[in-house]
């Protein structure tokens, strides 16, 4: 048996997790098998036809190893298609709504679909179990049934937000969407009540006897292929035939004695470095948690960070990144000086480009012998498109692309989009220490920084740290949710600063984690979803 723990968003991940580590599977193979059952119970937030990025960790070499999986656009596509389709920027700054709502619904909104080609590499690599092993408790899944859980329901009842779209035609949009997501009288399928897959678990089926492969160059690409040239989709058996995965090495800063390991772009973990150096510079702890000082303080980074991953970060294929700047100590000195100096950094809307959305998925294993992944996987919010027969949903990643030409997140042909996904782990005395990672979109970042400031400033636990009172400064308004004082409010408001109240008391980013400390694990999932921590 593998004494370990694993930590997702959903009951039935951590379920399907252990039960490999007890069986003496490891935390590959354990993830891998947990991976496929969250494709299953979360059908928008993750799935085969998605993108990510997975940490890897061994403990006996010492690596880390970094699987990026971020979806790419479509060799057909072209940077001016949908310059004349603009209608307006979104109502919160963030992107574009097009005529047709075309980047965000239907089958030109899709990048490649990589989830399943990391998932077989992964345990390629790393693990020790086939995966036609592991995917058998997704295939259950399914074909018996899973409950409908709160937030997946939430999902579909989710209105139109800022110009995007009302979350329910996902499940409407397409005759192969509405008869899984469908009861036979057109009604939604409530919370407690059980969804069926079949088409998906055939799909898993014949995945499972004649290998991943077949999803890229065999029978399951021609369905796609055909559906794709019947409805004016991009996405070719050239696209499928050239998807590959990117090995990376991580990028590694400090913090306060401890050594910072994350992604490179187009992840987010150039933000959280940035972010932890410019903070570096200022006594968190002697300001107080969640005063108003120490909320000024972390939102200034958050805007700095914000403005340059705007202006300056994306594909590093595409886009040359100043990355020794942006990780350097002396920039963030020079931008802590800035805050210190009472100087507010504005962040201009007009160049953000269109954000992630907050539909995502993460999930954490580890053991007691320090090995470690960690990872986030997506559908976006989910394009509603399944191709007749097979069961999934496709991403739409396509729409965090900007519209308009020779912008850093313009459109290009294999071009990956800059995402906030942040697998990131702290490691002290050569040896990990946290483990965290989160689904949330563009807040994603600001997330996982917290959740970092929580156990390292301040001392808390893996469950304290993500459970905190948390904060977000995208924009020029400082967004809160319900649990920071009023007071703390009120004193950021006389400073100038807009602020925003949630009506909940927790928001995503939904931050999971892992701390390590002395082999002895704890585990934290954030109370905003409906996940949890276990172990064995």
């Amino acid at each position: 048996m593998t004494h370990g723990m694993v930590c997702a968003p959903q009951p039935e991940t951590v379920d399907a997790g252990l039960d490999v580590l007890r069986d003496g599977g490891n935390v590959m193979d354990a993830a891998i098998a947990a991976a496929f059952v969250q494709t299953v119970v979360d059908p928008q937030m993750c799935g085969i036809a998605g993108f990510g990025s997975m940490q890897v960790y061994d403990a006996e070499t010492g690596e880390h190893t970094y699987i990026d999986f971020h979806g790419r656009a479509p060799l057909s596509v072209q940077p001016d298609q949908w310059e004349h389709l603009i209608v307006r920027e979104c109502d919160d700054g963030f992107g574009f709504v097009l005529e047709g709502q075309v980047n965000e619904i239907g089958y030109t909104s899709m990048t490649t679909p990589m989830t399943l080609k990391a998932f077989a590499e992964g345990l390629e690599r790393f693990g020790t179990r086939p995966l036609a092993e592991l995917i058998q408790p997704a295939i259950a899944y399914c074909e018996e049934g899973f409950t409908v859980r709160p937030k997946v329901h939430g999902f579909w009842l989710q209105p139109a937000q800022n110009g995007r779209i009302e979350r329910i035609r996902v499940t409407n949009e397409y005759p192969a969407s509405a008869k899984i997501y469908r009861k036979a009288d057109g009604s939604l399928h409530n919370v407690g009540e059980t969804l069926k897959n079949p088409d998906m678990g055939r799909t898993y089926r014949r995945i499972a006897e004649v290998g991943a492969e077949d999803f890229y160059t065999g029978e399951i690409a021609a369905a796609i292929d055909a559906d794709m040239r019947a409805n004016g989709g991009h996405i070719t058996l050239d696209d499928l035939a050239q998807c590959e995965t990117e090995t990376n090495e991580p990028l590694r800063g400090t913090y306060r004695g401890f050594d910072v390991v994350t992604n490179p772009p187009p992840g987010g973990g150039l933000m959280v470095l940035e972010m932890l150096n410019i903070l570096e510079n200022f006594d968190l702890a002697a300001m107080g948690f969640n005063t108003a000082n120490y909320v000024a303080t972390v939102a200034e980074a958050m805007k700095i960070a914000t403005v340059d991953k705007d202006t300056r970060m994306g594909d590093p294929r595409f886009v040359d990144i100043p990355m020794y700047e942006l990780m350097s100590k002396d920039y963030a000195a020079t931008m802590a000086a800035r805050i210190r100096s009472g100087e507010k950094t504005p962040v201009p809307r007009v160049n953000a480009g269109a954000p992630e959305s907050k539909d995502t998925t993460h999930i954490c294993v580890a053991d007691d012998q320090g090995n470690v992944v960690n990872m986030t996987h997506s559908l976006g919010s989910s394009s509603g498109v399944v191709t007749e027969g097979l069961g999934f949903m496709f991403n739409n990643c396509a729409m965090v692309f900007d519209p308009r030409p020779g912008q850093p997140g313009s459109l290009a042909p294999g071009k990956a989009r800059f995402t906030a996904l942040c697998p990131t782990m702290l490691m002290r005395d050569g040896k990990p220490y946290l483990a965290l990672g989160a689904p949330g979109g563009t807040t994603i970042t600001m997330g996982v920084l917290q959740t970092i400031l929580n156990v390292v400033d301040f001392g808390m636990s893996a469950q304290e740290a993500v459970s905190a009172p948390r904060f977000c400064a995208l924009s020029d308004t400082i967004e809160l949710t319900n649990r920071i004082l009023r007071s703390t409010e009120r004193d950021l408001q006389a400073r100038g600063y807009p602020t925003m109240r949630y009506a909940v008391s927790y928001a995503t980013p939904l931050v999971h984690a892992i701390r390590m400390r002395d082999g002895v694990l704890d585990g934290g999932a954030d109370p905003a979803g409906d996940g949890m921590a276990a172990q064995i």
